[in-house]
C-alpha cells in the first residue's frame, strides 16, 4: 500500500509539471509578458519551493505520512488557481509562489513516502517512482498540448490534474499509516530520530551510520551535481539544436521529449537492480552522463546530438533517486521527512543553477563549449561520489532494506 501511494504521488506530480510545460506559452500570453518578465516570474517558483521543502519534512515527521495526501490535493488546486487568475506580472508571480510552495512540499512528500516504502518492502521504490514521474510528464504534456490545439482554455488541463489529484489524495490517505501507527520492524532497527549533538555533521539524524545534518548536506551536494547536469540538458537541449544546427521548432522539440522519455525508461530499468548495486549505478551513471554531454558537444549532426542526449539522460536518470535511497536506508523513520527535505533542498540548488551554468559557459565558449563544461560535472561526480559518501559515513551495500527479509508486503 505504501508503494502504491508513492506511485500515485509521482503520477500527480508528473501530471502537473507536464501540463505546466505545455501551458507556459499560454500563461505568458494571458499575462501579457515578454520573455524577460517571464524569466523573472519563474524565479518565484523557487522562492516558494525552497522553504516549503524544509517545512514539509518537519510536517511529515510531526503529523505522519498522511500529510502527503493533503499536499497532493493542494498541488492540483494551485495549478488551477494560477491558470485562472494570472492576468499580469504581479498576479502570475503570486500564483507561481503558490505553485512553488505546493510543488516543493509534494517533492519531499513523494520521496518520503517512497523512502518509507523502500524500508518496509526492500524494493527500490524511489527510483521507480521517479520513472513514473517522468512517464507522467511525457503523457500529460502531450495531452495538454492536444487540448490546447483543440482550443481549450488555459485552465482546462489543470482542472484535469486537480481531478486526478483529488482521486489520488483519497486513495493515498487510505493507504498511508496514521501518525500514531507503530513503525515496521525494519524501521525499529535504527536509532531514534533527529536530536542535537553527537555527530561530526552537527546534529544527528539517527540511523545505523550515525549520520548528521552535515552528512546530509554532503549527499545533497552530490545530488546537486547530478541535477545540474540533468536540467542543463533538459533546459538547453532544444536551444542547442536550434542554435548549432538550425533545427526548426518541430525538430528541436525532440530534445526535451527524448530526454524525458529516456529518463523514464532508465529509471524503471535501474529500479529492477538490487540495492547493493548503488555504487555501480552512481559511478557508471555519472560517467555515462559525462560521455553523453561530450558527444553532444562534438556532434556533427542532429542525429548524433540526439544520441548524445540519450546517453546523458540514461546516465543522469538514476543518480538523484539512488542518493535519496541511500539516505532513506540510513535514517530513522521519525526523521525521514527532515532528512529527505535537507537532501532535496541542497540538490534542488543544482537543478536551479544547471541552466545558469550552461548560459555562463555558452557566453564564454559557445554552446559546444558549454556542453563540455556539463561533461565536466559528470566527471566530477564520478570522482567525488564514493569518497564523499565515505566521509559522510553513508553505506551503500544492501541499501535500502535488502537485509529485511521479514518486510511488509506493499504491492
Amino acid at each position: 500500500m505504501l508503494t502504491r501511494a508513492a506511485y500515485l504521488a509521482a503520477v500527480v506530480f508528473g501530471a502537473f509539471w507536464g501540463t505546466w510545460g505545455s501551458a507556459v506559452p499560454r500563461v505568458r500570453a494571458q499575462s501579457h509578458l515578454d520573455d524577460g518578465q517571464l524569466g523573472v516570474a519563474l524565479l518565484f517558483v523557487s522562492a516558494g519551493a525552497l522553504p516549503a521543502m524544509l517545512l514539509a519534512g518537519r510536517a511529515l515527521d510531526r503529523w505522519g505520512l498522511r500529510c502527503a495526501a493533503w499536499l497532493v490535493a493542494t498541488l492540483g488546486a494551485a495549478g488551477v488557481a494560477t491558470a485562472v487568475f494570472a492576468e499580469g506580472l504581479v498576479s502570475l508571480c503570486v500564483g507561481l509562489v503558490l505553485v512553488g510552495v505546493t510543488s516543493g512540499a509534494n517533492d519531499v512528500a513523494m520521496n518520503s513516502v517512497g523512502g518509507r516504502a523502500e524500508r518496509v518492502s526492500g524494493r527500490p521504490v524511489i527510483t521507480r517512482a521517479g520513472g513514473v514521474f517522468s512517464a507522467s510528464v511525457v503523457v500529460s504534456s502531450l495531452g495538454a498540448g492536444a487540448a490546447y490545439a483543440a482550443g481549450a482554455s488555459t485552465w482546462v488541463p489543470f482542472a484535469g490534474v486537480l481531478g486526478l489529484a483529488g482521486v489520488a489524495a483519497v486513495a493515498m490517505y487510505r493507504a498511508l499509516p496514521s501518525a500514531g501507527a507503530r513503525p515496521s520492524a525494519a524501521d525499529s532497527e535504527v536509532a531514534p530520530g533527529l536530536r542535537g549533538g553527537g555527530s561530526r555533521g552537527g546534529g544527528s539524524l539517527g540511523g545505523r551510520a550515525g549520520a548528521g545534518v552535515g552528512a546530509l548536506v554532503v549527499v545533497g551536494v552530490l545530488g546537486a551535481l547530478a541535477f545540474a547536469s540533468e536540467n542543463a540538458h533538459q533546459s538547453w537541449g532544444a536551444i542547442y539544436l536550434v542554435d548549432v544546427f538550425g533545427a526548426g521548432a518541430g525538430l528541436s522539440a525532440l530534445a526535451p521529449a527524448v530526454f524525458a522519455g529516456v529518463v523514464a525508461v532508465t529509471r524503471f530499468g535501474v529500479g529492477a537492480l538490487k540495492p547493493g548495486h548503488a555504487r555501480v549505478v552512481l559511478v557508471v551513471g555519472a560517467i555515462v552522463a559525462a560521455a553523453g554531454a561530450a558527444v553532444v558537444s562534438r556532434a556533427p549532426t542532429v542525429g548524433v546530438a540526439l544520441a548524445g542526449l540519450v546517453l546523458a539522460a540514461a546516465g543522469t536518470a538514476g543518480l538523484f533517486p539512488t542518493f535519496l535511497s541511500i539516505v532513506s536506508g540510513n535514517v530513522a523513520e521519525s526523521a525521514r521527512g527532515r532528512a529527505t527535505s535537507i537532501v532535496t533542498v541542497v540538490s534542488y540548488l543544482g537543478f536551479l543553477l544547471g541552466p545558469v551554468y550552461v548560459g555562463a559557459w555558452a557566453g564564454a565558449a559557445g554552446l559546444r563549449g558549454a556542453m563540455l563544461a556539463v561533461a565536466a560535472l559528470g566527471v566530477a561526480l564520478a570522482a567525488l561520489t564514493l569518497p564523499l559518501l565515505a566521509v559522510s559515513r553513508y553505506t551503500v551495500e544492501g541499501e535500502p532494506g535488502e537485509r529485511h527479509d521479514r518486510a511488509v508486503d506493499n504491492r
